[in-house]
């Protein structure tokens, strides 16, 4: 899996909207048509994390240039019932998904005669199952080789071999019925003793419900959307509901006209946006923030990173020769005015090397290589 350039890969059965919400988040004109398997390889797209912080900076700082954080997406082949036995485009689809560090599905929620289901109607909850039980079933394979792997320790008197069993054969049982590893209530101790299995089903997941482009703005009463909220709380995973059709249309206007069509077609946010944000955060990601004359610029980091390996996403030297971190978080820049008052304030800190970045901090690195 990709650490530095994050991946979050689009799934979902054919003829559900992947394709169509790909080319709107990318503009990448990536292939949607009417038929199942139009999308073979996977397309790949990045994007910006939307952050109106960076434009605050880049005025106060008469920064030359805005950089914000970017996000990989990958559109992934639709799957079918037993891809997981070579079915359809099968083994590629489950390899191309073991290489993304998240899932976004893509579950249709709309009913159109115009474009056909691959399963013959509207039903989100069957759709979520059938891919669940290929990625199932692709991790028993996993786990069944990993069961002969322990047995051969266990006849060598290999301790941690016995540990590993108990819970290799209890994920086991539960992806024969076909639940999830993720939905199956495993303790950090468990997850740490096959975090190198790397299982499609513990991957984070967000639920994107494709809605009609006339429930864009309000798909709280589409019961398609609540039955996929209330099949998500089960995980602790997240929904957004977007009408994919209406995002592709803002993402082919001009900036000005998009915000026009948005508040005409009663959209505080583009679901695109909001998909963007929610990913970041499925993710487990956050942004600290550079800002000069040359550029004002958002850095992805993971939650919890402390300030030296923080250093380090701008540059390997940074962190080698690290001293120290002068840091003002991004709230107390915009109400001093400027970083020379918010230092008058005392609002500017030195921080050291076990200082925990936060969201918005505002950092200048010093560093001696």
């Amino acid at each position: 899996m990709s650490t530095t350039n994050l991946e979050v890969g689009i799934v979902g059965l054919p003829n559900v909207g992947k394709s169509t919400l790909f080319n709107a988040i990318t503009k990448a004109g990536a292939e949607a048509a009417n038929y199942p398997f139009c999308t073979i390889e996977p397309n790949v797209g990045v994007v910006d994390v939307p952050d109106p912080r960076l434009q605050v900076l880049s005025d106060m700082f008469k920064s030359k240039r805005i950089m914000p954080a970017p996000m990989r997406f990958v559109d992934i082949a639709g799957l079918v019932k037993g891809a997981s036995k070579g079915e359809g485009l099968g083994n590629k689809f489950l390899s191309h998904i073991r290489e993304t560090d998240a899932i976004v599905q893509v579950v249709r929620c709309f009913e159109d005669s115009n474009i056909t289901h691959v399963e013959g109607k509207i039903d989100p909850i069957r759709d979520i199952e059938i891919i669940n039980t290929e990625l199932c079933l692709a991790d028993l394979e996993s786990i069944e080789h990993r069961q002969e792997r322990i047995g051969k320790l266990l006849k060598a008197g290999d301790k941690k071999a016995a540990k590993e069993k108990v819970v290799v054969d209890k994920i086991a049982e539960g992806l024969g019925d076909a639940v999830p590893a993720r939905r199956q209530g495993l303790t950090d101790e468990e997850l740490e003793l096959i975090q190198d299995l790397f299982l499609l089903t513990l991957k984070p997941i967000l639920y994107v419900a494709n809605v009609a482009e006339s429930e864009a703005a309000n798909s709280d009463a589409n019961p398609f959307v609540q039955k996929i909220v209330e099949y998500a709380k089960d995980e602790g995973s997240e929904v957004i509901a977007v009408s994919a059709k209406i995002e592709e249309e803002i993402s082919e206007l001009p900036e000005n006209d998009a915000k026009e069509f948005m508040e005409m077609a009663g959209l505080k946010e583009s679901g695109l946006d909001r998909l963007i944000k929610a990913s970041f955060k499925l993710l487990g990601l956050m942004t600290f923030l550079t800002a000069g004359e040359i550029e004002s610029r958002a850095w992805t980091i993971r939650v919890n990173t402390k300030a030296p390996q923080a250093a380090g996403k701008i540059h390997t030297d940074f962190e080698k020769g690290f001293i120290r971190a002068e840091i003002v978080s991004y709230d107390d820049l915009v109400k001093c005015g400027s970083k020379v008052a918010a230092r008058e304030k005392g609002l500017v800190r030195l921080e050291g090397k076990d200082y925990i970045m936060q969201d918005g901090d505002v950092v200048e690195f010093r560093f001696n290589v």
